[in-house]
């Protein structure tokens, strides 16, 4: 097990994130650069903030510690940790997902998961890791205040999602990546689609964030302000 935690004296919020380290090594940067990033920014805005590698901790009596839950590169594998999340999320809990947190397929079971991401299944992916153009749905909103309408996201792999999360009429979609990319990758190739990036279910206080692969996801200024609105906005709710 490894944890690490920042406690804000006057803590407004308590933030926990889950991450994995034996899972696919870019996911593992990922993980590490976000604790790091997320240990500065409970510094600087005044919340508590631990981070473990023990899925264990989502259980009934430690989830309700936290106001906001983050999974980074994993997601709960046994029916006791996805059942103690599924009440947590039901009772008014929080949570942002990155990247790969997100991933379902046939091979998933968890059927509840995939209607909380807005019947969005994992279709196909962009290779090899590429910056993308994305398009700001919605700039009023908390997540997205302060971002441009337009920017470029650093280097990612890219999900697609069939059917398109947009169709479901609880999502509220926050970022697309634009079609002005397209066809985006090389070996893997996105040539057409709706793909949104970042969309919450507005049946719950969450967020899914497409981005979170590799060691370069936090070198854009804007994109790190987008997070940090994420964190804030889920966290004071």
């Amino acid at each position: 097990m490894c944890c690490t935690a920042i406690f804000a004296q006057g803590a407004k919020f308590k933030m926990l994130a889950l991450y994995t380290t034996t899972v696919e090594s870019d996911h593992v940067d990922f993980a590490k650069d976000a604790i790091k990033y997320f240990t500065d920014l409970a510094a600087k805005d005044g919340f508590a903030f631990e981070a473990t590698t023990n899925w264990k901790n989502l259980n009934d009596d430690n989830l309700k510690n936290y106001h906001l839950i983050i999974w980074l590169n994993d997601f709960p594998q046994n029916e006791e940790q996805r059942a103690a999340f599924v009440k947590y999320m039901d009772r008014g809990g929080a949570w942002i997902g990155f990247h790969v947190a997100g991933y379902n397929d046939n091979y998933t079971k968890w059927s509840w998961f995939v209607g909380f991401l807005g019947s969005a299944v994992f279709y196909n992916n962009s290779w090899p890791p590429l910056p993308a153009k994305l398009v700001v749905d919605d700039t009023k909103h908390p997540v997205t205040q302060g971002i441009p309408a337009h920017f470029v996201s650093p280097i990612n792999e890219w999900y697609g999602w069939k059917p398109s999360p947009r169709l479901n009429k609880n999502i509220k979609v926050l970022v697309t990546l634009d079609p002005a990319n397209y066809p985006l990758g090389k070996k893997d190739i996105i040539r057409e689609g709706d793909i949104p990036v970042v969309w919450t279910n507005t049946k719950y206080k969450m967020l899914y964030i497409n981005m979170g692969h590799g060691d370069q996801i936090f070198t854009s200024d804007t994109q790190n302000k987008l997070f940090e609105n994420a964190v804030l906005w889920l966290g004071r709710r």
